[in-house]
């Protein structure tokens, strides 16, 4: 009796055997370890593989198209407003090399003279005459002179970086503006060496992206002969464009002329703006330049005139 009780204890007090599954029918594993939750799988996630990068071409196309549409309606708003006074605008000096040009773009009101847009616009207006005075291959033995009226602006190309014509981009304007809009007239002069161009805009801002570009409402070249290139040439240009700014000659005259009666219209025998008790032929001879022509401009210039009649 004693061996069968000792046997039935021993029994009892072995731990109890389980199968797992996974495991075979012979584990070992007690009880109390092979219940034990089993960690959970890891899941692998595989990245997505990237999405594929839009071609270039998309964006270039969709840029194209907005830029079509922009100018389509441009147009648009061009055709309606057409006839609407432009009275108010900018005059734009650029200078560049042995060429200066002179611009006039109008508008409706000062507000939108005013306005970023419009001065860029001016500033393409500016940018596409230089282009095209540089394209002229002429030989210089003395200065050259030319102009350009509205049709003939607008048929210029815009630029080396801008599609279309400066005709486009008015339209572009007057869209993005909402007033009338035109392109007047621009003017331009080439010197060779031993002429300068003096220059002068009233009331005048320097365009925000182009440092040689100037902006008024009035602005006048002349053009001088001189036997030699000093520092004070800049500052005697400028003080003859105030002149024809402020006097608004029709012709340059001569030396000889005398003041008073029809010489009130010739430049040099006008009484000089800064100094009237002098002709301006009389400050200007000590100075040993030569004027030899000038172009004035002044914003809104003939609207009056055409209104009238």
């Amino acid at each position: 009796m004693s061996l069968l009780r000792a046997l039935r204890l021993c029994l009892v007090a072995r731990p109890r055997r389980c199968p797992r599954r996974g495991l075979g029918p012979s584990s070992d594993l007690p009880f109390s370890v092979m219940h034990l939750p089993l960690p959970p799988t890891p899941i692998r996630l595989h990245p997505s593989p990237p999405p594929p990068s839009l071609p270039l071409r998309g964006p270039a196309l969709a840029e194209s198209w907005l830029h079509k549409q922009a100018q389509k309606e441009g147009w648009s708003k061009a055709a309606k407003l057409h006839g609407r006074k432009t009275k108010e605008g900018l005059i734009g000096l650029l200078q560049e090399g042995n060429t200066t040009v002179l611009v006039e773009v109008n508008c409706e009101t000062d507000f939108v003279s005013r306005n970023l847009k419009f001065q860029q616009l001016v500033q393409q207006v500016a940018l596409g005459t230089m282009l095209h005075c540089q394209s002229l291959k002429d030989q210089l033995s003395s200065y050259s002179k030319g102009f350009l009226n509205s049709s003939e602006l607008s048929e210029l190309p815009a630029g080396p970086e801008t599609e279309g014509f400066l005709k486009d981009q008015l339209a572009l304007a007057i869209g993005k503006l909402g007033e009338n809009m035109s392109l007047k007239r621009a003017a331009w002069v080439k010197v060779p060496a031993g002429f300068f161009v003096g220059s002068y805009v009233h009331g005048a801002m320097h365009s925000p992206s182009l440092h040689n570009l100037v902006l008024g409402k009035y602005g006048a070249l002349v053009v001088c002969e001189t036997s030699e290139q000093r520092a004070d040439l800049e500052d005697l240009g400028r003080r003859l464009g105030q002149h024809v700014v402020g006097m608004a000659p029709l012709s340059v005259g001569s030396l000889d002329d005398e003041p008073g009666g029809e010489a009130e219209t010739k430049m040099l025998s006008q009484p000089y703006l800064l100094d009237p008790s002098i002709t301006l032929g009389q400050y200007v001879e000590p100075h040993g330049v030569s004027v030899v022509d000038f172009v004035r401009f002044e914003c809104g210039e003939g609207e009056e005139a055409a209104e009238a009649e």
